[in-house]
């Protein structure tokens, strides 16, 4: 059984936000098939671009206003919000960030114009900057006077600039101002009883009653931050504070005469005078300041917020919780809570570090000073210590909040859910997971365990970090084991290719066919299909024959049928006619002889029901074709439908699938597999998975969630967020659960981070749940390949983004094969690396002689210029798997019967060069199609084989639903060494498809 089942998902305390299904991450999925990408054409006023410009999250180059859209980030909405607030800079940074400012400062300066690469989330055809890089704009208005140190304000005086968090705050006072300037900062403090105030950060204001824990002044200079209210004005830097002190005589003093208010609603009592902040704040729960705060206020709020406790400070600090915390105490002399409430100087609003404190219950429980949690701690984790994170850097990339029940063992046992070896807490309120080489990487160091210091907002009596301090823990011991074997196998530049392959299939005469967008493809040579000898690669004037299709096969579907030609049939296309095109193609020829037949395709004669664009075909138990999902059209509205070819008889036979319509767009080219104990379909869809039954098509069984990322319970797996799925190796004789793969993917609310796991289910069995592996790094677009051995390589696709048109970068370069006999999380071993991209439209698929075919990329991602960042990839590659790298000589065999009956034994005699048919192997691969890591139809089953020598029996798989019907490729294995393969056609052709279309132009095969 796997980690996650069907109630831990929903009781993990990190629930990623869920969207309806108008949401703007909709809209975002629907604008991610665009074409190519293009300049702002108009900009508001006299804005106008001035280039790419460097920045420095330590020091921005723009410091008034800014904000985040990871949805609709455009130029023009950032130059609209950075004019409404009067800024003459608005700057745009990695996708999705907008700065504002009126001068540009620390260090910011031009740099080389393709540096400002990254799409705006709200425009791919905009650019918004890059990391560190800004794509600046400028209203053409000359900048105010520069900005600086106020000097002084009333009979407040500058001091200068101080450290802060030397060790401690130099004013422990936080007081909240919603637009910070000085002017309201000191006003603030002054308010609060404070002779000294603090700006720091652009908007914190600080206050105190002396300058403490290592307070001490600093270069001018370090106090770089603008005021968030005021540009002109300095308000602090990094740990910096513009320090100002009041000369005069402050106006509130210590009340005299005040007293505890008796008269209250409901329960509530005053419970006494308690000691605030000897081990840090005692109550987690505070409002604003409020100069007009009585008792009965305070306590009106946090009865309205469900607190039981009420306390009240400084006159007009009000505070609430169910408990105290930090090692609370009562203060025995009750005189020191003197001061009176800021709207009513007769009633005891607490003093200095002193709290007025009542209870609705008649109790109040204190809890002791909170610890770092060292024991019962999940899994094999250990307490490390505290860790100080370098200023804004975060030390680990993957990062969770959780305002109001963050626990160290929840936090870690997410990490360690999903492979990360290093976790830590910070802020009370934050969960974050890494690697511990993170650590040395991103510059963190040991602190002092004082630093950490802030209680965890679901377990107050542990402590979960502090400010820029994570309270640190490592796992002790091995969480994934990825292999370095080696002998690694290697890419070989095979052939230059006439087309951008979309679908890639190879035939029953071994020749690979290749389908492209033709109608909407920009080369000449374009005619919709070609086909690949393998044997004529040295001749490229022999080695590619043109075929033709009517309509446009772009993001369709494509599977082989049982008939006795082997036909790959495809289904669906791009928009028009197209969308309900359903394709026929008879392999012909042989090695080295071109074939003559081509596609027959007429939409007037045979047609889907629904028009459908990104759908997926399955060839199900009976013989009979599923066709499920899409759009109606190129980015038009969803078609959440299935329907059966061919057409059963009656009218309109389409089933309308909630599910389906539900969960759009992120459920196109679902993932579709037939389960072997009872034939019925398992179907994956965004992050969903149920079983259809077979014959009714309705729903069995829902199944759990899958598994996104350590942030996200919403990522997905299929297009556009795009992983790949494969069925795991069946065994004679049958017996052991049936298991599915599903690798890589990405992230609806975080859609520029691909996922870096492989999941799986064995989803016949009492309570499946789902079973987690890290992969060595992130991978979305990925394409997966059943090798011949039973192992499955994994390559292509990119580190970021989504599946689309220039939505992908960082081309994932490394091939990794995975082994499911391995132990769970040591499956995975490193392979070669190519030097091609591979996005977008790449795939691969399985050779008759063991390689791998790698094709394509159509990312048509382009630099602000116009030029190709990846540009069209028209060489082809294989790889050669270990098993054809390791100096071993390819096992040989003959056959005669190729039609099998299912049960039955068929004869081969096979010649080894290594081993004995004591330990040979034979295994079936189906015959398969695959387009964006949909390989559709794919299954690997090794079944019985006896042998007296070399004359060995094989008994062919026992029903439609271990082995459906159709072409199989037959391998023998040599220890881990494949031979060349040969065709079997098992079950033969139940549902008569090889007599199916009867009408011209089709031309029947026969059954």
């Amino acid at each position: 059984m796997g980690l996650f089942g069907p109630r831990l998902l929903v009781s993990l305390i990190f629930i990623a936000a869920s969207y309806g299904s108008h949401s703007p991450l909709d809209q975002h999925a629907r604008r991610m098939h665009r074409l190519r990408r293009q300049t702002t054409s108009s900009l508001p006023g006299n804005w106008s671009s001035i280039g790419c410009y460097l920045d420095n999250v330590e020091g921005r180059a723009l410091t008034g206003a800014s904000y985040t859209d990871t949805v609709d980030m455009t130029v023009e909405s950032c130059i609209s919000f950075c004019s409404g607030k009067d800024f003459i800079y608005a700057g745009l940074e990695y996708y999705q960030e907008c700065y504002c400012g009126d001068n540009i400062i620390n260090g910011g300066a031009v740099t080389t114009a393709s540096d400002c690469s990254f799409p705006c989330t709200g425009n791919s055809a905009e650019v918004c900057g890059a990391g560190n890089r800004l794509s600046m704009y400028w209203s053409g208005q000359s900048p105010p006077p520069a900005p600086e140190i106020v000097p002084s304000v009333g009979l407040w005086e500058s001091l200068g600039c101080y450290v802060d968090n030397n060790g401690g705050r130099t004013l422990p006072n936080q007081v909240t101002v919603s637009s910070n300037t000085i002017e309201a900062c000191t006003l603030a403090c002054y308010n609060a009883g404070y002779p000294f105030a603090g700006a720091e950060y652009s908007d914190e204001c600080w206050c105190g009653s002396s300058i403490g824990a290592g307070g001490a002044p600093a270069a001018a200079t370090d106090c770089n931050m603008l005021c968030t209210g005021n540009s002109s004005e300095y308000c602090g830097g990094p740990n910096r504070l513009n320090l100002y002190n009041y000369t005069g005589t402050l106006a509130r003093t210590s009340a005299t005469g005040v007293s505890p208010v008796t008269n209250l609603p409901g329960n509530w009592t005053y419970n006494g005078c308690w000691i605030d902040n000897a081990n840090g704040r005692v109550f987690q729960q505070q409002f604003d300041d409020n100069s007009t705060l009585t008792t009965l206020g305070c306590i009106e709020s946090c009865s309205a917020l469900n607190y039981t406790i009420a306390g009240l400070e400084w006159s007009v600090q009000c505070m609430c919780g169910d408990y105290l915390v930090g090692g609370a105490v009562e203060e025995p002399n009750d005189s020191t809570c003197n001061m009176g409430c800021g709207g009513n100087q007769s009633e005891e609003c607490g003093g200095p570090n002193r709290l007025s404190v009542y209870s609705s219950t008649g109790n109040v429980t204190a809890l002791p000073v909170a610890v770092p949690l060292k024991t019962n701690l999940p899994g094999q984790w250990g307490y490390v210590g505290c860790l100080a994170e370098p200023g804004a850097v975060r030390v680990f990339p993957n990062k969770m909040v959780n305002p109001t029940n963050n626990t160290v063992q929840a936090c870690l046992q997410r990490c360690s859910d999903y492979g990360f070896p290093a976790g830590g807490l910070e802020y009370g309120e934050e969960c974050y997971c890494g690697d511990v080489s993170d650590i040395a990487a991103n510059g963190g160091v040991m602190a002092t365990e004082s630093d950490c210091n802030m209680l965890c907002t679901g377990d107050p009596y542990h402590l979960c970090g502090g400010e820029e301090r994570l309270q640190l823990y490592e796992w002790n011991g091995n969480l994934n084991v990825w292999n370095q074997p080696a002998n690694i196998g290697r890419y070989e530049f095979l052939i230059s290719s006439p087309i951008v392959p979309l679908i890639a299939t190879l035939g029953i005469n071994n020749k690979v066919t290749f389908l492209e967008k033709w109608g909407t493809s920009v080369y000449p040579n374009s005619t919709g299909a070609y086909e690949l000898d393998l044997t004529l690669v040295d001749d490229y004037t022999k080695t590619w024959r043109a075929m033709h299709v009517q309509t446009d096969v772009f993001c369709s579907a494509s599977i082989i049928l049982p008939d006795k030609a082997g036909r790959q049939i495809n289904v669906g296309g791009w928009s028009v006619d197209s969308l309900f095109g359903i394709r026929l193609y008879s392999p012909d020829g042989s090695a080295g002889v071109n074939g003559t037949n081509d596609w027959e395709e007429d939409v007037n004669v045979l047609a889907l029901q629904r028009g459908r664009w990104y759908p997926t075909a399955l060839l199900l138990t009976n013989g009979s074709i599923l066709v499920i999902g899409g759009e109606n059209g190129s980015n038009g509205p969803p078609e959440p439908s299935l329907e059966i070819l061919p057409k059963p008889a009656g009218g309109d036979t389409v089933i309308f699938l909630d599910w389906l319509n539900r969960t759009d767009p992120y459920n196109l080219y679902p993932f579709l597999h037939i389960l072997p104990t009872t034939g019925d379909i398992l179907v994956i869809y965004w992050n969903e998975a149920r079983i259809l039954d077979k014959t009714t098509l309705n729903t069995v069984t829902v199944l759990p969630n899958l598994p996104g990322s350590v942030i996200s319970n919403v990522a997905g797996r299929n297009y556009p967020l795009s992983g790949a799925s494969v069925i795991l190796p069946q065994h004679y004789p049958y017996t052991d659960p049936f298991e599915v793969l599903f690798c890589g993917g990405s992230d609806i609310l975080q859609y520029q981070r691909a996922l870096d796991n492989c999941i799986s289910i064995q989803p016949e069995v009492a309570e499946p749940s789902w079973t987690l592996e890290r992969m060595p790094s992130p991978r979305v677009m990925a394409c997966m390949v059943t090798l011949p051995d039973g192992t499955f390589l994994i390559l292509n696709g990119a580190l970021v983004g989504v599946a689309g048109f220039g939505l992908a970068s960082d081309p994932n370069m490394n091939a990794l094969l995975y082994n499911p006999a391995l132990p769970v999380n040591q499956r995975i071993s490193e392979l070669n690396s190519t030097i091609v991209a591979r996005l977008y439209h790449s795939e691969a698929i399985l050779l008759s002689d063991g390689r791998v075919l790698v094709s394509g990329s159509d990312p048509q991602t382009y630099y602000p210029n116009g030029t190709a960042i990846y540009p069209e990839e028209f060489r082809v590659e294989v790889y050669y798997p270990p098993y054809l790298t390791d100096g071993t000589i390819q096992p040989t065999y003959t056959i005669s019967e190729t039609d099998w009956q299912y049960g039955q034994g068929y004869s081969i005699t096979v010649n080894l060069f290594q081993g004995s048919t004591a330990n040979m192997k034979v295994s079936l691969v189906a015959a398969s199609s695959s387009t964006h890591g949909n390989s559709m139809g794919n299954r690997i089953l090794f079944p019985q084989v006896t042998c007296a020598g070399n004359d060995c029996t094989v008994t062919a798989p026992p029903n439609v639903n271990v082995s459906p019907p159709g072409w199989y490729m037959l391998f023998v294995l040599d220890g881990p060494t494949p031979s060349h393969s040969q065709w079997v056609r098992i079950g033969g052709d139940p549902a008569e498809l090889g007599n199916w279309p009867s009408e011209a132009p089709f031309t029947p095969p026969g059954v």
